[in-house]
């Protein structure tokens, strides 16, 4: 009975030190994203609320399949490195790139994102940067005291 206390022990340690770590990064985050003006394409700064729970991110703008809608979701890793996926529906040609972009149409694209205990930052995916612009996401945690 006491081998198995000092080979259980440690595991359970183990594992919960896991949960502790999955979770230090969630609550919720006030998120900017910002794309600059690029050729004819008009720039924008948007600001909205992303949650994180259980290292699983997601914020939401706008009305659900209605121009101007966008979601950012994905996965925020324990050592705060982060892939997500940007997606929405275009609100105007004025506001979006490239020739098929109109209203209505739905985007999407990847960013590269990092965490820290109280702010991230991410960068979208500007592929072969033909199409693309370089927007940035800036990510500020709310102090779960106010709220």
């Amino acid at each position: 009975m006491l081998f198995l206390r000092f080979i259980l022990l440690p595991v359970l340690l183990v594992a919960n030190a896991a949960l502790v770590s999955d979770q230090r990064f969630d609550g919720s985050w006030d998120t900017t994203l910002t794309c600059p003006a690029k050729g004819n394409t008009e720039g924008y700064t948007w600001h909205f609320v992303s949650l994180i729970r259980s290292g699983v991110l997601h914020g939401e703008r706008g009305v659900v399949d209605q121009p101007a809608w966008f979601a950012l979701d994905g996965t925020v890793a324990e050592d705060g490195g982060a892939k997500l996926t940007g997606s929405g529906i275009v609100a105007s040609r004025e506001y979006a790139r490239g020739v098929s972009a109109h209203k209505g149409e739905s985007y999407s694209y990847e960013i590269k994102a990092h965490f820290e205990a109280t702010k991230g930052a991410g960068t979208r995916s500007t592929g072969l940067g033909i199409v693309g612009r370089p927007c940035t996401f800036d990510f500020v945690k709310q102090d779960s005291g106010s709220h």
